[in-house]
């Protein structure tokens, strides 16, 4: 009984550390974004250019059962200041009789028997590709990409990256529950994309605005087309690849959820998602011991995170448990729970490019209550796509009207 106890208490404490690490990992790297030096002339410096050709991208639109959005998506890329690309519109499922693009390098597709799967839409557009390209990005056709998104990921590519995730910002900010949205993109981009790639480390990708060379693209293999199509192909790009890139200037905007239901639901498909994949995230936190890789290492180890709501519920849990155990534990649970808070809120503070994002703050327990409530949903999920509905038609043109500077938040 006595080893039993023991090897249980081993197990509770080591839960406790990684807990801990995950907690207070987000003060750390923050530290670590003061005082790297960073700018395009550090990122010159540090990654040289290869070759100076001009990329060839296709971007691939994917559509379902609604066609308002794909206007001011194409509109978009017509204002681009990169010259060499195609778009791809895959309308699976939709009534394309009022799309009318006369320019050449729009081209139109429309399945003939509906593809409902995102996984499905993008291979119908690689199938169909008009020529050979270099690269193919990926989008949602609620989606809006700056004038010089395209030129931003040349400049990655031309520097030997071979897949490069790009940085969503909010195209909506006018509601509570857009903010929150939002709020928690600006702090999983700091920690996932932007600190990474400060570290010489790979970045996580979107299931949107990440941008593949075609050839390491057609070697992704998929089980099944329901949801987290991003997740497998992460987890087998991080392998084939020295660094994923995060291009911090090439931003493509992205439709925020604008009531509480849409936000359940979203977080509903995006648990299943976590849990769907842990296996395959802890062979890549496997594989970085095998190699060895701290790339792999580290970037298993993040992946296998649990949701945040989670991680911050195990550890409360935890620290009253150790009110019965060692009191001191409670103490130091306190103290890894405010340098958390402190610095989400830092996050968020100083990392946005949008304006008002700060006021959300305070009904962040409006976000948690809804994600526990979509943790008891999940096993719908395994049987439906949980759709996030979209309502915002916005042209570039007015989006960027509203664009801010880091530096200019409050």
């Amino acid at each position: 009984m006595e080893i039993v106890l023991t090897i249980l208490s081993g197990i509770f404490l080591a839960i406790q550390v990684v807990l801990a690490i995950y907690l207070l990992l987000p003060m750390i790297l923050l530290l670590l974004h003061a005082v790297i030096p960073r700018g395009r002339k550090v990122r010159e410096r540090n990654y040289p250019l290869i070759n100076d050709k001009e990329y060839d991208f296709a971007a691939i639109i994917t559509a379902h059962q609604d066609i308002r959005f794909i206007p001011p998506l194409v509109d978009s890329f017509c204002r681009q200041t990169h010259g060499r690309w195609v778009v791809y519109v895959v309308a699976d499922d939709c009534d394309i009789s009022d799309l009318h693009f006369t320019d050449p390098r729009i081209q139109l597709l429309r399945p003939e028997k509906a593809l409902n799967a995102k996984i499905k839409s993008i291979k119908y557009a690689v199938d169909h590709f008009v020529r050979p390209h270099d690269a193919l990005v990926v989008f949602d056709s609620d989606n809006l990409v700056h004038p010089r998104y395209l030129e931003e990921l040349d400049w990655y590519f031309r520097r030997g990256f071979r897949a490069v995730q790009t940085h969503m910002l909010s195209k909506n900010t006018d509601t509570i529950y857009a903010k929150l949205d939002s709020i928690g993109h600006i702090y999983n981009t700091f920690l996932e994309r932007e600190a990474k790639m400060d570290l010489g480390l790979s970045s996580s990708i979107l299931g949107l605005g990440i941008a593949i060379e075609t050839d390491l693209y057609r070697q992704v293999m998929y089980k099944d087309a329901l949801g987290g199509f991003d997740k497998k192909l992460q987890a087998d790009i991080i392998r084939a690849v020295p660094q994923l890139a995060f291009a911090e200037d090439a931003i493509v905007y992205d439709e925020k959820v604008d009531d509480g239901e849409t936000l359940e639901r979203q977080r509903t498909r995006w648990i299943y998602t976590y849990f769907k994949y842990f296996p395959i995230n802890w062979k890549v936190f496997a594989e970085g011991w095998r190699r060895p890789s701290f790339n792999l290492i580290y970037f298993g180890f993040t992946a296998l995170r649990p949701p945040l709501f989670i991680t911050v519920g195990a550890a409360i849990v935890c620290g009253l448990s150790d009110l019965f155990i060692s009191p001191v534990l409670t103490l130091a649970w306190a103290g890894i729970l405010l340098s958390f808070i402190l610095s989400f809120v830092l996050i968020v503070l100083t990392q946005s490019r949008q304006k008002g994002m700060y006021k959300a703050l305070l009904y962040i327990p409006v976000v948690v209550v809804r994600q526990f409530s979509a943790l008891l949903k999940i096993k719908k999920a395994s049987r439906d796509f949980l759709k996030t509905d979209h309502i915002k038609v916005i042209y570039i043109e007015e989006l960027l009207k509203n664009e801010t500077v880091k530096s200019n938040l409050l």
